[in-house]
């Protein structure tokens, strides 16, 4: 069902109030505040530590980019006579038929309940040292609330202000509203869209049937 909530001025803090509601916030910025601590108690600080957030940085609009389009848009299928079709995409689904559904705008609990145990345990065992293991959990947590806080953000209420967020908030409305094709980076704009082909000029774009209902007809 299609949400009908009234839009309504928004103010930074009334937004904040209604983020730390869900809690997809509360388990990612434990697992942040857990790792930082963990981090500082570890010390044994070298260069490598600092070249972690630097690269994940760098890297994550296309991270953001592979996953859209390649899991969150994942077209259900047979494989085996079993239909193909994660939680993840069905939720996705759910999100573009209706972006103003508020839990709908955040990652699935279900998915960080085996997701952040698996980063903890890549931290843990995939690096030469423990140090360098937790900084990048660190980073990893920090970006994920990132993630979060501007998708909630740019769905909610509020109002862009600064350019660069209205830009963000731009990037991502298009997505919904004009083209699901394109325009799938959520943090930045301009960024891996632009490199991979998917931020053309809006005006040179047909708005979509299918925006809101996914893959509909296909």
């Amino acid at each position: 069902m299609t949400s009908t909530r009234v839009r309504r001025d928004v103010t930074l803090r009334d937004a904040a109030d209604e983020f730390r509601r869900h809690p997809t916030p509360w388990m990612i910025g434990g697992v942040l505040v857990a790792a930082t601590g963990a981090r500082i108690a570890v010390g044994d600080w070298q260069w490598t530590d600092a070249l972690v957030p630097v690269v994940a940085l760098a890297a994550f609009p296309f991270v953001e980019w592979v996953i859209h389009v390649s899991i969150l848009h994942w077209r259900p299928r047979r494989v085996l006579g079993v239909t193909a079709d994660s939680l993840l995409a069905r939720k996705h689904r759910e999100h573009h038929a209706d972006p103003r559904d508020v839990p709908l705008v955040f990652i699935p609990w279900q998915t960080l309940v085996w997701l952040l145990p698996t980063l903890v345990a890549i931290a843990a065992f995939a690096f030469g040292r423990l140090g360098l293991g937790l900084t990048f959990l660190v980073t990893v947590a920090a970006l994920g609330m990132v993630y979060e806080w501007t998708h909630f953000l740019v769905h909610s209420d509020y109002k862009p202000r600064s350019r660069s967020y209205r830009a963000v908030w731009r990037n991502h409305r298009h997505h919904h509203f004009k083209n699901e094709h394109y325009w799938f980076t959520v943090t930045t704009s301009g960024t891996a869209d632009r490199m991979l082909g998917t931020c053309p000029d809006p005006a040179d774009v047909p708005t979509s049937p299918t925006a809101r209902s996914l893959h509909a007809g296909a």
